[in-house]
């Protein structure tokens, strides 16, 4: 318990528990209406709560029922088939890369030269922080049908949504890293004559790159949840919120439960991705600890 394997799993475990409860108390009322109508009075609390957790339409899923559509969808579909969720996953992770590629970069541009200069400092960095105000629902359907206007669509659209999410946060990580060395240390790079160049290529990098890895580890999170939504406004027939949106339109609360359940999964294997390469990089560095 004093690892991180204890905790997570005692974690686990007290998450699946009220899971289940949630799952009885909220499809309670629908099968005690099924009974009632099949003129069944007197049912055994064990029938009625396995029951609860069986319905092919529940309110609230049992966690086994999501499991087993998880199952059926990945391993028993061809990938290629669009009943596959590896399938629909694919495309959401194609725009999720492409957009947190792009936030990335521009994050990386747009801290570069705030900190450099004054003028960008006082008039950008307020515009950065503002455009994180607007709910992403909002102007999800403003960015998709201004770029269809133009002839975009397909991937991009999806992306630049992903890249309105995820540049924010390694905006402002980078920013903190590059402005964290000590003034000690900028004043011997003067001391040195370097360059503006040299000391962000030797002192002002190297010290913003964990603070980068941090930062792009929120962002790709938000690059994940901007794909997502930008599936929803277009009607899209594929991608994790396509499965969404035809699970919400025919009832189907399992199918909606086993997208979310593959998004949060896909989030942690690339979350955990960027956390392997920033222990490479860092011990590269000579940094790890």
């Amino acid at each position: 318990m004093s690892g991180t394997v204890g905790p997570v799993v005692t974690v686990l475990i007290a998450f699946m528990a009220i899971w289940y409860l949630a799952a009885i108390f909220l499809n309670i009322p629908f099968q005690k209406d099924i009974y009632k109508r099949a003129d069944r009075i007197d049912v055994p609390v064990s029938e009625l709560v396995l029951d609860t957790w069986s319905q092919k339409k529940p309110v609230l899923p049992a966690p086994h029922q999501v499991v087993v559509e998880i199952y059926e969808t990945t391993v028993l579909k061809k990938i290629t088939s669009k009943r596959s969720l590896v399938y629909h996953t694919g495309i959401t992770l194609s725009s999720t890369m492409l957009g947190f590629l792009i936030g990335t970069s521009l994050g990386i541009l747009l801290a570069v030269g705030i900190v450099h200069s004054r003028v960008l400092d006082k008039s950008l960095m307020p515009w950065v922080i503002s455009s994180q105000t607007i709910p992403i629902l909002a102007i999800a359907p403003m960015i998709i049908v201004v770029l269809n206007a133009i002839g975009i669509s397909g991937l991009l659209p999806k992306a630049m949504i992903s890249t309105y999410l995820s540049f924010f946060p390694v905006t402002v990580g980078m920013v903190k890293g590059l402005r964290s060395p000590e003034v000690i240390h900028l004043d011997l790079m003067h001391t040195y004559s370097a360059t503006r160049l040299q000391t962000f290529l030797k002192l002002r990098f190297p010290y913003a790159i964990p603070y980068l890895f941090t930062s792009m580890k929120i962002g790709m999170a938000a690059s994940l949840v901007g794909a997502i939504v930008g599936e929803l406004p277009t009607g899209a027939v594929a991608g994790l919120g396509a499965r969404l949106l035809a699970g919400s339109y025919y009832g189907q609360t399992i199918q909606i439960w086993s997208a979310l359940i593959m998004a949060a999964l896909l989030a942690g294997a690339l979350v955990a991705l960027i956390g392997v390469l920033e222990k490479i990089t860092l011990k590269q560095l000579g940094m790890a600890q």
